[in-house]
């Protein structure tokens, strides 16, 4: 197996395609990147700017370029010594509309279909229901034309024989029934991502299924055109152990990843055969430890609380038809649709991988029963049948509402601080202390020294830019809040934590547009589902939404005082910024870079972090840096070119240097504000870490970082060093130390 020294992670899409990231060769091997890091590349729902509605995955993807463009694309990596890693999307498929042959088969020919074992149907509760129609009387506009049943833009395949009569009569001899979306949540009989009825779950948990989903992907692994492999969304899976077994008989020699969410002190289960996750847990690490921990804000309301009301909202709400399907495995409990419900609102993690992680369902089934002692009977029926389909059941659908209800709702209503609320993150946990993150690191060098790291991502809900900001306001809250309180006097949103949210997006992510900021603002609205939701629009409420950051812009006074309280955080946010990135690049794990993020980018949750990059001005800016340009720390992001650059390059060429990990304690007046490790005896990383403080107590003074005896060199700049952080740290606020 060959792990990647790091992947860059491109995001194809319609605009950018195979040729274009073909493109990119030459750029990523001089900014010194081991292996390129696709999205998603299969036949997907046309004009999908994301790849994860898979229609056919027997197909390369055609308006990428298709297979050609695909092996012209292997081409030209391996001509300039890059690896390539695949986004694989294992549990679902995209079925709303015509594109997918295998559902299309479904429909028509029902249970007989040799397709129908391919998906997650409950067929005992009759035909296929499909959540269509704007409301139930809808169907009287049905028609038939080109041998198929219309209803508007939606088309849908006729049963054999199943012609003659009206519409509404060839309708009612489907294998289907076509209602009312808003009956989805709650009568679904078919598995589906999340609370998305146009993704349907696959049985990959089926030898043949797996091998029909998977066939391309291991031809690709078998003829060597494939470094690695990202897994999407495991838990969803029936038997994710299995599915990785399999994987991985199929691709022995591939580098696999997973993306799975680990919470604080989870691990993954032992017997998966993986290399680790995509780094969500790295990235709660690496950026609490910029976080002071003393900036601690109150809340209004206890987060465990607020998850806890947004967890219920998604199992009475949205999951109703998921959890129905469970309490229908045991009958003759009573309140078993209840006891489930609340036995997946306790769960601690995602989910539990019986026998492993078997603790957490345990803590799931106490948690339940001391929040609704009424239902323990049912718990306890229930926890005593958790075997076969039930377990394997309330398992998938654990993270469902995990996911739903923590990251999709509760990152949007407790927002006392957003740097947190991240994917994998923790918002009651205000930050790391160095010796827990010395510690974290440590341990994954020793147990999953391969695993990936990431600081952005897809998912994120704002990148690492934004965040390396938002964290300097935990070294000046109080200035912050009176801030906050100030300009909502003049400008306020009515709604406190979307407020709240508002001003810290502004702050994080300034300049940005009226545009952006709206489809944001819109997104963050109906996500936190306090006034407004996807579903049901408080239109009223949403227009003072979308209008809210012109309306802070058009005031003059406001606008100047807002901005120069971004000015105050920015060059802080540049340090906290270049320190994250190189604690990343140069740390435990392969590390992954988002695209564009080697220069500052500012970026919120998708769509908005999938725009298209400029990468003739990154291209312009490296070969500067690469003629022997040292760029100064500003607006332009080149000096974080210059760190990402330099430490990927070295990683690549002397992966000798990056095999341990040791924390180096500085000595001093000011030894707090830095962070330094040894990855072995000839490389050290320092980064500084609450510039605010450190700029209060009058910078590093004498404060040393003890090297080992040599001669030291700083990679970034390529100037002798000592252990002087006043000096060593004078150009930038990170370093990167080789012994020669």
């Amino acid at each position: 197996m060959t792990v990647p020294s790091s992947t860059y992670r491109l995001q194809l899409r319609p605009e950018f395609t195979f040729a274009d990231a073909a493109d990119l060769a030459d750029y990523l091997r001089d900014l010194g990147v081991g292996a390129m890091y696709l999205s998603p590349v299969l036949e997907a729902e046309t004009g999908s700017t994301h790849g994860y509605d898979v229609t056919d995955p027997t197909r390369t993807r055609l308006d990428f370029g298709g297979e050609a463009g695909r092996v012209e694309l292997v081409g030209r990596l391996r001509a300039a010594g890059l690896g390539l890693v695949v986004d694989i999307v294992p549990n679902h498929m995209y079925v709303g509309g015509p594109e997918n042959r295998w559902w299309w088969e479904v429909l028509r020919l029902g249970r007989d279909s040799p397709y129908a074992r391919f998906f997650d149907i409950d067929w005992s509760r009759g035909r296929l229901l499909l959540p269509v129609l704007g409301k139930e009387d809808d169907v009287s506009f049905l028609t038939i034309h080109g041998g198929e049943l219309r209803y508007v833009d939606h088309s849908f395949p006729l049963t054999p024989d199943s012609g003659g009569g009206t519409p509404q009569q060839v309708h009612d001899r489907q294998h289907y029934e076509l209602v009312d979306w808003r009956r989805g949540n709650a009568e679904l009989n078919y598995r589906r991502f999340f609370d998305i009825t146009t993704l349907a779950g696959v049985r990959v948990e089926d030898r043949d299924v797996f091998q029909a989903t998977h066939a391309e992907f291991l031809r690709w692994a078998r003829n060597g055109e494939i470094t690695g492999l990202r897994i999407d969304h495991p838990d969803g899976l029936a038997d994710p152990g299995g599915y990785l077994r399999r994987l991985r008989d199929g691709a022995p020699d591939a580098w696999i990843v997973v993306e799975k969410i680990l919470h604080p002190g989870e691990s993954l289960p032992t017997s998966w055969p993986v290399d680790g996750t995509v780094g969500y847990d790295a990235l709660r690490e690496i950026c609490g430890v910029f976080i002071d921990p003393a900036g601690e804000p109150t809340a209004a309301e206890d987060f465990e609380s607020v998850r806890y009301t947004a967890s219920k909202l998604v199992t009475d709400t949205i999951l109703v038809a998921e959890i129905r399907r469970i309490a229908a495995l045991v009958p003759d409990v009573e309140q078993a649709h209840d006891a489930i419900a609340e036995l997946l609102v306790a769960f601690p993690v995602y989910r539990s991988y019986l026998p492993e992680h078997g603790d957490y369902l345990a803590e799931a089934f106490d948690a339940a029963r001391r929040n609704r002692p009424e239902l323990a009977g049912a718990l306890t029926a229930i926890e005593q049948r958790m075997t076969g389909e039930l377990a394997t059941r309330i398992q998938q659908t654990s993270g469902m509402v995990v996911a739903k209800g923590t990251e999709d709702t509760t990152f949007y209503r407790y927002t006392r601080f957003v740097a947190l609320n991240e994917v994998g993150g923790a918002p009651d946990r205000f930050g790391v202390e160095p010796a827990e993150f010395h510690a974290l690191a440590a341990a994954r060098q020793a147990g999953w020294p391969a695993t990936m790291t990431a600081l952005s991502t897809h998912d994120t809900k704002r990148s690492e830019d934004v965040r390396a900001r938002l964290a300097v306001l935990s070294e000046l809250p109080t200035e912050f809040a009176s801030a906050v309180t100030r300009w909502s006097a003049r400008q306020g949103i009515d709604e406190p934590a979307l407020n709240l949210l508002a001003w810290q997006t502004l702050i994080g992510a300034w300049p940005i547009n009226v545009e952006r900021m709206a489809d944001y603002l819109l997104k963050a609205a109906r996500e936190a589902k306090i006034r407004t939701t996807w579903t049901e629009n408080d239109t009223a409420f949403e227009a003072t939404v979308t209008a809210w950051l012109g309306a802070v812009m058009h005031d003059a006074e406001l606008a100047a005082d807002v901005r120069q309280f971004v000015d105050r955080v920015t060059p802080p946010g540049w340090s906290n910024a270049l320190g994250q990135k190189l604690v990343q690049l140069a740390g435990p794990g392969v590390p992954d870079v988002y695209q564009g993020t080697e220069l500052w980018d500012l970026s919120l949750v998708d769509p908005d972090n999938r725009r298209l990059v400029d990468y003739t001005r990154r291209r312009d800016l490296l070969g500067a840096i690469i003629a022997g340009h040292l760029p100064d720390v500003d607006d332009t992001g080149a000096a974080k070119l210059l760190v990402t650059h330099r430490t990927l390059t070295l990683r690549r060429d002397r992966p000798d240097l990056f095999t341990g990990y040791r924390p180096v304690q500085a000595e001093g007046p000011t030894a707090r504000h830095a962070l330094a490790f040894a990855r072995s005896a000839n490389l050290v990383v320092v980064a500084t870490r609450l510039p605010v403080g450190l700029a209060a107590a009058g910078g590093w003074r004498d404060t040393l970082l003890p090297l080992p005896p040599g001669t030291w060199t700083d990679v970034l700049t390529g100037q002798a060093a000592n252990g002087q952080l006043a000096e060593l740290l004078g150009r930038y606020p990170v370093a990167l130390l080789e012994r020669s």
